[in-house]
């Protein structure tokens, strides 16, 4: 009986909010509603896949030639199936506070619950600075990367600019996302940006295939530890994308239905990054050692610009999926998160772009940076800590016979999931944080023993006289 009645107080704010949503006082056309007001289950699953797989799919075939073909596959569905697992924890530890905190008369209305917030509440306030520190400082880095491959790709339908100059044009572009309110705003955005990368995917795959394979073509990898495990921790980033898992089930209109979207979201993922970053390595092998960018070694077409273009937009888009939950953690430390006018709080937004703007500048280096961040902050951020989280959160008999959502009986019900956690932990704290921080530590040194911080131009080629 306990657990229907918590369904109920769950459903039944969301079906108040939904009806808000919905209202045709609040004065919103019904184009606006339609292009601007989301959240249904088919949004939140557009968000996770179009927010899951951006500029790292021009970066997966430079993995594939440090990891080799078949490596390179299985890292890609076994981190897939992982960074799924850890997004469904976070969603059960969602729906758990939030159920808590409603059974205490708290209204969520104009405060968007994150991540940090949820481990507060659970667990206190040593595992909200963890979370609020490791999730801060990846979707930080997370948006300096969109930058970096947005002058990156401009770069080769453009190369009037050096990237570093592309670089404050389009952190300039992207400081205007400070005007979206929040995850509910991106219904078309994260359509249009899911297009845009299947475009992308299959434009690579089709114009390698076309292309075939340059003369003399080498598939060596793996052949160094070092770029084996670089090459592991950028798949590992790849699907470690839910950083914004909990604010993207906040903007759903009943967030209890998010359980296997993100894994529904995965599947397609990876029908787009397989063939691509397959396709690619086939073609050009041992080549893309030296080029992580994949659009670098095909020939310039017409299909490729589009390419180009398609993924500039899709990189404005996820610099906003990034920064959006910066904005908020900044709204509500100088007290303005429930601040009406949407001017005010962009006005106040601003000085989060700085930052990551003059971060893209020092460390321009396009596929490194990935692996990087993967090892050092997405192994902690979406995998070791909801993991821990969640069995630490349901430690106890009691809360384990209390809980909301309890785990699938296919699993092997608590034991099997407890089990699971465990894997996870230990998995991703050796082989993603040790053997892979180690390694992509190394070729992010490298990177700057030869092109120094602030190089003007990435892997640009010599400019012919």
């Amino acid at each position: 009986m306990a657990s229907e009645k918590v369904e109920t107080v769950v459903a039944g704010n969301y079906v108040e909010m939904e009806r808000e949503e919905g209202d045709p006082k609040m004065g919103k056309s019904k184009l606006s509603r339609l292009l601007w007001h989301g959240g249904s289950v088919y949004d939140a699953w557009f968000s996770c896949a179009s927010n899951q797989v951006a500029q790292v799919l021009l970066t997966l075939p430079y993995s594939f030639s440090q990891l080799g073909m078949l490596s390179g596959i299985l890292f890609q569905l076994f981190y897939g199936l992982m960074g799924s697992w850890t997004a469904y924890l976070i969603s059960v530890l969602y729906v758990e506070y939030r159920t808590r905190k409603e059974r205490e008369k708290v209204d969520f209305r104009n405060h968007v619950i994150q991540w940090f917030e949820v481990l507060d509440g659970l667990l206190g306030k040593h595992w909200r600075n963890a979370g609020l520190f490791f999730n801060c400082t990846f979707l930080m880095f997370g948006s300096v990367i969109q930058l970096i491959a947005c002058a990156s790709n401009i770069y080769y339908i453009n190369d009037n600019l050096d990237k570093r100059t592309w670089t404050y044009i389009f952190g300039a572009c992207c400081a205007t996302t400070v005007f979206i309110p929040s995850f509910h705003n991106y219904r078309i955005w994260s359509f249009l940006g899911l297009i845009m990368t299947t475009y992308t995917a299959w434009y690579l795959t089709i114009a390698s295939l076309i292309h075939g394979q340059v003369e003399g073509v080498k598939h060596s990898g793996p052949t160094k530890i070092v770029l084996y495990f670089t090459g592991a921790t950028n798949i590992l980033y790849t699907f470690g994308g839910h950083a914004v898992t909990v604010e993207i089930m906040h903007a759903m209109w009943k967030p209890q239905k998010f359980k296997l979207i993100y894994l529904i979201a995965t599947l397609y993922v990876l029908t787009l990054t397989l063939p691509s970053a397959s396709a690619v390595y086939w073609a050009f092998g041992d080549m893309l050692l030296t080029h992580s960018n994949a659009l670098s070694l095909l020939p310039r077409t017409r299909y490729r610009d589009t390419a180009v273009v398609l993924m500039l937009i899709h990189q404005f888009i996820t610099f906003g999926f990034a920064c959006t939950p910066l904005y908020f953690v900044w709204e509500k430390f100088l007290r303005m998160h429930e601040t009406k006018s949407m001017l005010k709080r962009a006005l106040a937004r601003l000085p989060v772009v700085i930052p990551i703007w003059f971060l893209a500048i020092i460390f321009p280096f396009f596929g490194p940076i990935n692996s990087t961040v993967g090892s050092l902050l997405v192994s902690f951020t979406v995998y070791i800590i909801p993991a821990l989280a969640h069995m630490v959160t349901f430690a106890s008999a009691s809360a384990r016979e209390n809980a909301v959502e309890r785990p699938p009986s296919c699993l092997g019900g608590w034991a099997g999931l407890y089990t699971m956690n465990i894997f996870v932990v230990v998995w991703v704290l050796i082989v993603g944080f040790g053997f892979g921080g180690w390694a992509s530590m190394l070729n992010f040194i490298r990177q700057v023993d030869t092109f120094g911080l602030f190089t003007k131009c990435y892997q640009c080629p010599p400019h012919k006289a």
